[in-house]
């Protein structure tokens, strides 16, 4: 039988089990077993994919609460912790000679052994194996045979940011400059860019579409994310949703809308105002200090063929954190009245909600579930902001 889960797929680890740093800008608190707790208990994700277990204190890990019994790997790939599967990924740094700038890519891995067999060879052409998203020494297709030779998952990172992206800051313009098309297993749009703005371009439009959090704290875990139906939670049901096999699928994407993230518009970053997307020198200070924007770049790459494929539908949402006036106490009292947040976000009432919460807390939910917060655009590496309405 089919079922839906939450399932969030791009997630960091700030701290090692030795303490030490995997992701240098992650939060200290981003441990493997916090990241386990936080999204089974308090998220109520069904899956999630951290991207750092390349990292060896990773792996030892992982090897430590399977031995402790705390948690499990599953048959069917993956690991088992609470109510929540853990799928053992990696974010690798691409940069060859076919690439204008460095890409990121996610990998993962059926089982902790595959993971430890990738590691080994990541080891030669890696400088840092313990840290994240390390520059690997080879070419993009190289690196895919690698991982589908040990039966993995391939999906290009954040594809529209301008920095470490397939259509970022560089002069290419298609996926099939810098890697094999059939190897891919589906595209992870980035919080800049939505379905929508994503299927401009026609090479990506056989591809299933991923909305993750790239979280680096964990408050952040789940801000965007997809529900998969599956049978169950595990790396093959996984593989075949990414392909749509035997009804496998993702039946919706939840993610910020575009213009929060923070590369959205064309920005100055010198005076930090908006500026043409095409322009040499910022028209307000005449810097050349240009960070142009996800949205003016997908319009440079698009094209006129029409994407036939029905997607799922694309939510806007965020996550608890970004309501105006909801601090920690009150965020503990929903949490404690309806278990987790993906209750309180898709089925907790506006009533329900105000026996325990503000009005105005309650309203914004509610107005955020159905895609009608007010927003102030980002861009120039500045998230933009929720502007709520007065109760």
């Amino acid at each position: 039988m089919l079922s839906n889960y939450f399932v969030d797929m791009h997630i960091h680890i700030g701290r090692d089990i030795d303490n030490k740093p995997v992701k240098i800008t992650g939060a200290k608190s981003l441990t493997l077993t916090n990241i386990l707790k936080e999204s089974s208990r308090n998220k109520g994700m069904g899956m999630i994919g951290v991207i750092d277990c390349h990292a060896p204190a990773v792996q030892r890990e992982i090897t430590t609460l399977i031995q402790s019994g705390r948690a499990w790997e599953l048959n069917d790939g993956g690991v088992q912790f609470e109510e929540v599967t853990l799928l053992l990924g990696s974010e690798i740094e691409v940069y060859d000679s076919t690439c204008q700038g460095p890409i990121h890519v996610l990998c993962f891995l059926p089982n902790l052994k595959r993971m430890e067999e990738f590691t080994m060879w990541l080891s030669d052409r890696m400088t840092n194996i313990s840290l994240s998203s390390q520059r690997y020494y080879g070419t993009g297709k190289e690196l895919q045979y690698k991982v589908k030779e040990l039966e993995g998952i391939f999906i290009p990172a954040h594809v529209f940011t301008p920095f470490k992206s397939l259509y970022g800051k560089g002069v290419k313009t298609s996926l099939t400059e810098i890697l094999e098309p059939d190897l891919v297993d589906g595209i992870e749009l980035g919080l800049s860019s939505d379905t929508e703005m994503a299927d401009q371009l026609a090479e990506l439009h056989s591809y299933t579409f991923l909305t993750n959090s790239d979280a680096h704290s964990l408050a952040k875990i789940a801000r965007e994310y997809q529900v998969v139906k599956m049978e169950n939670p595990s790396f093959k049901e996984f593989l075949w949703a990414l392909h749509n096999i035997k009804g496998r699928e993702i039946t919706a994407n939840y993610g910020m809308n575009p213009a929060l993230g923070k590369y959205h518009l064309t920005i100055c970053n010198e005076c930090e105002q908006q500026t043409p997307a095409n322009s040499v020198y910022c028209s307000h200070c005449g810097s050349k200090k240009i960070i142009k924007g996800v949205a003016d770049r997908i319009r440079e790459l698009s094209n006129d063929k029409l994407n036939k494929q029905v997607r799922p539908p694309y939510n806007y949402q965020v996550p608890l954190e970004y309501i105006p006036s909801l601090g920690k106490k009150t965020y503990d009292k929903l949490l404690g009245k309806f278990g987790n947040e993906m209750n309180v976000i898709h089925k907790a009432s506006k009533k329900e909600m105000e026996e325990i919460v503000q009005g105005k807390i309650a309203k914004s939910i509610i107005q955020m579930r159905e895609g009608k917060l007010g927003i102030q655009a980002g861009g120039g590496g500045k998230y933009g902001k929720i502007i709520t309405d007065k109760p």
